[in-house]
């Protein structure tokens, strides 16, 4: 299943994890279910394999995140020499968590293009449909260990940022990744779509008025500004739309579409960002942001920002269609 080359460098993260006694797991702000199952389901099978390790997923929790697990609060002015494993991010900034960490050695998993991040092990494959692909394939070619809930968090990381396997990210790789971690955890995987998808009335409704009120323009540039008032009128929470935003992948009008949502107390708009074709991961970064060339965010403090964003997204949906 694994290259001979990526064997070496799951050996060298394994032995990394080995050497040290701390271990502190982190993820990127406003977290989406594959970087909270990557994390959770990295620490634990750490722990399930290293009892003696004190292991720690950190970062701000998000509510509707808990059924997949419980994140921690260590004090870090006791830990004397901690290893911090970083996943699903790129860049330094978006790391969340971390901010008096005084860490001896960075480890990094992403399927994110390379940023700042630099460390002396950085497994980063942008081919990847998921961080939680590839802490699967980690475990399952050394010696740490696996049981039923580690393999559930792992199949819902990969089935989320896949969309149930209806993304370009999706390979032969991935299906191959998901048979053996069924075959070996024996999990019902049927069974775990419904902790994705299923949803209270009030967020379905939430879904029809983005749908009503989406702008899409000639040039195939969808967006739409969520108030606060509207998600208090929903009553769904500021992360909300950012995990709703997939679901609009299949309309005809649509090249990029983005969602910008008020985030009254960090006093800032949380950006989501997919295409169908324009590359807009580049875009992103000028705008403080990033991810993958086809689903991107940002958190901007102004609207004028905001606009022009917007107008940037315009523009390469232009481009896009003149070549």
């Amino acid at each position: 299943m694994i290259l001979i080359i990526n064997k070496l460098l799951l050996n060298k993260i394994y032995k990394t994890i080995k050497k040290y006694d701390e271990i502190v797991i982190a993820r990127h702000v406003g977290p989406d279910p594959d970087a909270i199952c990557s994390q959770i389901a990295l620490r634990d099978s750490i722990s399930l394999t290293f009892p003696e390790k004190k292991v720690y997923a950190v970062g701000v929790s998000v509510s509707k995140f808990k059924k997949f697990g419980s994140l921690n609060k260590p004090n870090y002015k006791e830990m004397t020499n901690p290893l911090l494993i970083v996943l699903d991010v790129p860049n330094m900034h978006r790391i969340d968590g971390i901010e008096d960490l005084k860490y001896t050695e960075i480890l990094k998993i992403d399927h994110h293009p390379n940023d700042d991040i630099k460390a002396r092990v950085d497994w980063t494959d942008i081919n990847k449909s998921s961080t939680a692909q590839m802490v699967t394939e980690l475990i399952l070619n050394t010696k740490l260990k696996l049981n039923e809930n580690i393999a559930n968090n792992l199949f819902l990381g990969i089935v989320s940022d896949s969309e149930r396997f209806s993304l370009k990210n999706t390979t032969y790789d991935t299906f191959d990744t998901v048979k053996e971690l069924i075959k070996v955890s024996n999990i019902d995987f049927t069974s775990l779509y419904d902790i994705l998808y299923t949803r209270p009335f009030s967020e379905h409704k939430f879904i029809a008025f983005i749908t009503n009120n989406l702008v899409i323009n000639e040039n195939g540039l969808g967006y739409i500004k969520i108030s606060d008032k509207d998600l208090k009128e929903f009553n769904v929470d500021v992360a909300t739309p950012s995990n709703l935003i997939n679901g609009y992948n299949f309309i005809d009008e649509l090249l990029v579409w983005i969602f910008i949502t008020e985030d009254v107390k960090n006093k800032q708009y949380k950006i989501s960002i997919r295409s169908r074709g324009p590359i807009i991961n580049t875009i992103a970064n000028h705008y403080n942001g990033g991810g993958h060339k086809y689903a991107s965010g940002a958190k901007l403090e102004t609207m004028a920002e905001v606009d022009n964003l917007i107008k940037d997204l315009d523009t390469a949906c232009k481009d896009y269609e003149n070549k």
